[in-house]
């Protein structure tokens, strides 16, 4: 539940003040960087915590993807020269 979904329900007399509070440290208590997964508005899964903005694919797309993860391993390790990470400074560019 979104903190503005769940002030509204406050408001309205819905929750207490308790349970409001219970809510909104565990939707505020995830922490930057982690991921989890929610239900778009269109019915897809929507991952948050690996870039700015989620990766949203519907449910025979994530199926499709998770069945290949581990030719994406292997790709990975086979290149990981020419690949990049997130800030790590490479040892070629020092």
């Amino acid at each position: 539940m979104k903190r503005e979904e769940i002030l509204k329900k406050l408001a309205s007399g819905e929750l207490t003040v308790e349970a409001a509070n219970e809510l909104l440290e565990e939707a505020e208590g995830r922490k930057r960087g982690s991921l989890y997964c929610k239900v778009s508005q269109k019915g897809a899964i929507s991952v948050y915590g690996l870039q700015r903005m989620p990766v949203t694919l519907y449910v025979e797309q994530w199926e499709r993807l998770l069945g290949f993860a581990d030719e994406i391993r292997r790709f990975a390790e086979e290149n990981d020269v020419q690949l990049s990470r997130k800030g790590a400074a490479r040892e070629a560019d020092e």
